[in-house]
């Protein structure tokens, strides 16, 4: 081990012995109900204190898969237990669901957690939710049947980030899984990190950088990320042939005709996996389903409840097993299964589905034309992976910018009216407008902002967009989905679109000296259509 890893991996040995010695030696806070009139009681408890044991378990290729099992108080042969499997997230050790597992135990589970392989103690390569990940996470199921009073027919899967996206994998894979809850985690993971042909650049370098301290990318992770980061074009097809291999998407119609029951949870600040493509994903699926989405950024929703606190995922979590594998008659199959929590108001909202989520559109016309340079940061931006969206999230402070002092040669900037009463905006804002570009390349990202009577925008939402081999001078449509969101817009104040060509969270594509006019033809007017819920 070189040095450089093992101060990281000491520190985070240290949080996560903490976190194993709150959990099993004093125990965790009892898990409130989640906020939202259409709750109902969960399953009771077996009682009693659940027993855990760390083991090792085979993966695919004869790998060793660090793991730990916690089994119901008082189980023995002489009764199945409904099985419930955690692939760890990103970089995180194996013990980090020990609080949450321990809960699910005690309520009857037997719950077997497994350190992703590549990471940590686990054996062989990061592998990215590849093949060999969802290999392995078949043999973690075998090893349950085998080793554990765990019911056959009755298995679950669930896990954050990471451990989200290897758990629908493996449901399209292996038809034992009859329920599944996925947070944080991504249904395509090029539209999440390459959304609008735009490279995400601050997401791939945390994912990049944290698996080398972790853990041992595998030489296609590390080419594919120096390509990637590279903005090496003629790879990019292989880039996406490699990220639609590890997108739940692309076997859709197998988890469909497997029929597990799908819990989707995640924020709307998501850094990673923004929100949209897991709402369209949701769409798609045929079985039982459910969809969350809650204020923060990645993992942030879920992740105080890996520490025992209270947390309304987690308990709707346990409420999803509890009906779909252990058969409880707990009325999360009759709620409205589109759960919205406001960042504004922190209010729950319950839909029949993502499509009902707004009720209207509130046009604003790009009317007027603007050329604006590029290479240049308007101050407009969508802040830092993690920190702005946790501001949003636990102080409703999103990242902000004054409307009135943008440089007008660096930002186009178009305003509503004055609203006389209060927006609430849910769901994808979409932008079109017509662009002629100097160059070949560009970037634009695209911002809404909620603006206040001294010109103060707090950011609504956002998106990039990113062109190549267009002919300069020529102008050309571009229709854009901003990130998907719900935020309430005072009464009294506007909305203002702006668009600007660099942003800290993404690779631009600008050459020196390129100039972007974004325009309104007679016959094709640009405007910006925003979703609300009257």
């Amino acid at each position: 081990m070189t040095p450089s890893r093992t101060t990281p991996r000491v520190a985070i040995g240290t949080v996560s012995a903490a976190v194993l010695a709150a959990t099993v030696l004093t125990g965790a806070p009892a898990t409130a109900q989640a906020a939202t009139p259409e709750s109902a009681p969960a399953a009771a408890t077996s009682g009693g204190s659940a027993s855990l044991r760390f083991v090792d378990i085979e993966g695919d290729g004869g790998i060793t898969l660090k793991a730990n099992v916690f089994t119901p108080a008082g189980a023995d042969d002489t009764r199945r237990h409904p099985v419930i499997v955690l692939p760890t997230s990103w970089s995180m050790p194996q013990v980090e669901y020990l609080a949450q597992a321990r809960k699910l135990a005690e309520a009857g589970y037997v719950v077997v957690g497994y350190n992703s392989r590549g990471f940590w103690q686990s054996g062989g390569e990061i592998e990215t939710a590849g093949p060999k990940d969802i290999a392995d996470a078949s043999k973690v199921i075998d090893w349950a049947l085998a080793h554990t009073p765990a019911d056959p027919q009755k298995v679950g899967m669930a896990g954050v980030s990471y451990g989200a996206g290897i758990s629908l994998l493996a449901s399209a894979f292996d038809k034992r899984i009859k329920a599944v809850a996925a947070l944080s985690g991504w249904g395509d993971l090029i539209s999440s990190i390459y959304s609008g042909r735009t490279q995400h650049k601050q997401a791939a370098a945390m994912l990049g950088g944290t698996g080398e301290l972790t853990g041992r990318p595998s030489a296609e992770l590390r080419t594919i990320l120096k390509d990637f980061l590279a903005s090496d074009l003629s790879k990019e097809e292989d880039m996406i042939e490699w990220g639609r291999k590890r997108s739940p998407s692309t076997y859709l119609d197998k988890i469909n005709a497997n029929g597990a029951a799908i819990m989707l949870g995640n924020a709307w600040g998501d850094s990673l996996f923004p929100p949209n493509e897991y709402a369209d994903f949701y769409e798609k699926l045929k079985g039982p389903k459910r969809l969350e989405f809650r204020p923060g950024d990645h993992a942030t929703a879920e992740g105080l409840g890996l520490f025992g606190l209270p947390n309304d995922t987690w308990t709707n979590t346990k409420r999803w097993f509890d009906h779909y594998l252990q058969g409880a008659d707990n009325g999360i199959d009759h709620e409205s299964p589109v759960l919205l929590k406001s960042r504004s108001t922190g209010a729950y909202e319950g839909y029949k589905s993502w499509k009902d989520v707004p009720s209207a559109h509130r046009k604003i016309e790009l009317a007027d034309s603007k050329r604006i340079h590029t290479n240049w940061d308007s101050g407009a931006n969508g802040g830092l992976i993690f920190l702005s969206s946790m501001m949003d999230q636990f102080f409703r402070l999103p990242p902000m910018a004054s409307i009135p002092l943008l440089p007008r040669p660096l930002a186009g900037v178009w305003q509503s009216e004055r609203y006389e009463t209060g927006q609430r905006v849910r769901g994808t804002t979409r932008l079109h407008t017509t662009v002629t570009s100097t160059a070949e390349s560009g970037t634009a990202i695209a911002y809404l902002y909620d603006v206040g009577p001294l010109g103060i925008g707090k950011l609504v939402t956002h998106a990039p967009y990113t062109f190549h081999g267009k002919t300069p001078n020529q102008p050309f449509g571009v229709d854009l989905e901003l990130f998907s969101t719900a935020y309430d817009v005072p009464a009294g104040h506007r909305l203002a679109v702006v668009v600007d060509t660099v942003d800290p969270l993404y690779i631009e594509h600008n050459p020196s000296g390129a100039r972007l006019t974004f325009s309104s033809p007679a016959n094709d007017p640009s405007y910006v259509s925003v979703p609300v819920r009257d």
